[in-house]
């Protein structure tokens, strides 16, 4: 990938993907920050499929039966530990709330993951000298 050439990303429920061990899908396993306080749910991954590699997890929060539910979406690089139940990311609770605002309408906007990027304080995956996360192998990874 050329520097500055940005993949489209998908979601891995739409991707035609599988994760070769279901039991390290880490979908709906629940999402705690740094001091392990509640933030969501993971709802899905988003993969760049050239690459086959997870680049943001999709948390689900808030709302009840579905209503009034947001989304946000954390870079692996947040990642600090996943376990059988949990995915615990390296963040305050206040900036997963704080955010940029998932909006469908420009979730494939260079914009948006350099925003996101910028937030949480990585550099971004498609930048020159990005290194992959510590976790080599997330459980889940494609």
């Amino acid at each position: 990938m050329e520097s500055g050439d940005i993949p489209v990303l998908k979601r891995l429920s739409e991707s035609g993907q599988t994760i070769i061990a279901s039991d390290e899908d880490i979908r709906g396993r629940k999402v705690t920050d740094r001091s392990d306080n509640e933030l969501g749910k993971v709802g899905d991954l988003l993969v760049d499929e050239e690459e086959r590699r997870v680049r943001f997890l999709l948390v689900e929060h808030g709302g009840f039966l579905g209503i009034g539910e947001k989304e946000s979406y954390i870079p692996v690089d947040a990642v600090a530990d996943v376990t059988e139940d949990r995915v615990r990311v390296d963040r305050t609770r206040d900036q997963v709330v704080e955010a940029p605002a998932y909006d469908p309408e420009v979730v494939e906007d260079s914009e948006f993951y350099d925003r996101v990027y910028q937030h949480y304080g990585y550099a971004p995956f498609w930048g020159v000298g990005y290194v992959y996360p510590p976790f080599t192998r997330l459980p889940g990874q494609l």
